[in-house]
């Protein structure tokens, strides 16, 4: 089982990018299904992520990311380099998709995916509103491409 999250908030520009890519993969998944893939919207909910990714095979993260590097630069990195336990809070708030891989991994374990791969697309733009800019809304379209491929080839690991 293929388990792909997008994550991201819809109203700070190209950090929605992970949910948008996400959305256009589940209209892809209901045109084209495959008993094997879910796709999930999670937004900002790492607890979501944690708990949507328990039972599959395989895990793909995409989200945006903010390093200073060239706006639209996909960063394609396995999940174990990202993983990161929470520092303890009362706050859900703070408990992100890099936390829900630590914790995952250590509620679950063996139901918890054992391959993770995290794409991440660095944004041009956080603050408030609705658009992607045109060079994360490029690397959307290559990322969803790549991901479409992935879904389609019968000779995936899927």
């Amino acid at each position: 089982m293929l388990t792909i999250i997008g994550c991201g908030n819809l109203n700070r520009n190209d950090d929605a990018v992970g949910v948008i890519i996400a959305q256009r993969l589940q209209q892809f998944i209901a045109q084209n299904p495959h008993p094997n893939v879910r796709v999930y919207d999670c937004g900002t909910a790492g607890m979501e992520v944690m708990f949507q990714a328990r039972g599959s095979k395989t895990l793909i993260i995409i989200d945006a990311s903010a390093t200073n590097s060239e706006p639209g630069a996909i960063f394609k990195v396995p999940g174990k380099e990202l993983e990161a336990l929470p520092e303890p809070s009362y706050n859900l708030h703070d408990f992100r998709w890099d936390n829900a891989l630590a914790a995952g991994r250590k509620i679950f374990q063996d139901d918890f995916p054992q391959e993770v791969t995290v794409y991440l697309i660095e944004a041009a733009n956080l603050g408030f509103g609705l658009e992607l800019s045109p060079a994360v809304e490029h690397a959307a379209n290559l990322v969803f491409e790549e991901l479409t491929e992935l879904i389609s080839n019968p000779k995936s690991k899927i």
